[in-house]
């Protein structure tokens, strides 16, 4: 079997804007803190330039809004540009109408700036869930071609255990749900699509968990991870919770090496690349972009 392709996503926010420190940091105040969000996304593009290397960017509407000079170095290196909403809101504590304005407007803004269709989405903290369906009618009303909104582990912040693990279809209009990495042993689900388990634990074992998913169950994998996690020399957040703090700073400074490594050891491709098939079952032709090879689920 040849190498499989994997879907490599990367969300746009900057550190100060992750929703455990919503605690310590209201929106208001973001405005007053460091942003370091450009020079991290540009460090990112170099990287993934040096090792040809395009993969799905999900921004907040409030940092393409400021930087939308981002968002173009994305488009022109061939990144796919998608929605991470405007202000990282979970989607939990949305109402369906706030909902619909909120992608909507971070989906035109996003166009706007790119140029180009602006097709995917996922919800901050990975939060629609069993009693918020109704988010995949509304994106599928407001343009939106694909969710990866759910990440199908326990998890005390977010996920969703008895999520569905492979990309399925959910709701009236059938939009694709496109879950982050995880692999099923026996009785026991592990995480393997980034974030902060891919900082704690070594490199070895993520390797190994995301081989074992490509070879075993021939289905590639949907990995993320932050412009921040690169970045060691972030200011410090005080008044946060051991937790919090813990899970925020671990391993910051070997990350930008592993991140290299998976890029050696793995093929990626954008998002709407690796699943090209199943949005185009789904709601028609995805695109005539060139392409990785497909793969989509029974």
């Amino acid at each position: 079997m040849p190498d499989i392709v994997n879907a490599l996503t990367v969300d746009v926010e900057d550190y100060f804007q992750v929703s455990a420190f919503e605690p310590v940091i209201a929106r208001s105040q973001w405005p007053a803190w460091e942003c370091r969000v450009e020079r991290n996304v540009e460090r990112l593009l170099e990287l993934f330039a040096a090792h040809g290397v395009r993969a799905t960017f999900f921004f907040l509407g409030w940092v393409a809004e400021r930087y939308p000079g981002l968002v173009r170095q994305a488009v022109a290196a061939g990144h796919e540009i998608a929605s991470h909403g405007y202000a990282h809101v979970q989607v939990t504590t949305q109402a369906p109408d706030a909902f619909r304005a909120d992608v909507s407007r971070t989906r035109a803004l996003l166009e706007d700036l790119a140029g180009v269709p602006v097709v995917g989405y996922r919800a901050a903290s990975y939060s629609i869930a069993a009693d918020n369906d109704w988010a995949h009618a509304l994106l599928a009303e407001t343009g939106h071609r694909y969710s990866s909104s759910c990440y199908p582990i326990h998890h005390d912040r977010y996920g969703r255990p008895d999520g569905e693990r492979r990309p399925h279809r959910v709701g009236p209009a059938g939009l694709p749900e496109i879950p982050v990495a995880t692999l099923q042993l026996g009785s026991v689900r592990l995480p393997c699509g980034g974030g902060g388990w891919f900082r704690l634990l070594p490199y070895a074992a993520s390797r190994w968990c995301l081989r074992r998913l490509n070879r075993e169950e021939g289905m590639p994998a949907v990995f993320y991870f932050h412009p921040w996690e690169i970045d060691p020399g972030q200011p410090r957040v005080g008044g946060l919770d051991a937790r919090s703090r813990f899970r925020h700073y671990v391993n910051l400074r070997g990350f930008e090496r592993k991140i290299e490594r998976l890029l050696q050891d793995f093929r990626w491709a954008p998002v709407r690349e690796v699943f090209a098939e199943l949005l185009e079952a789904a709601t028609g032709p995805a695109s005539p972009d060139r392409g990785a090879k497909a793969w989509a689920s029974g």
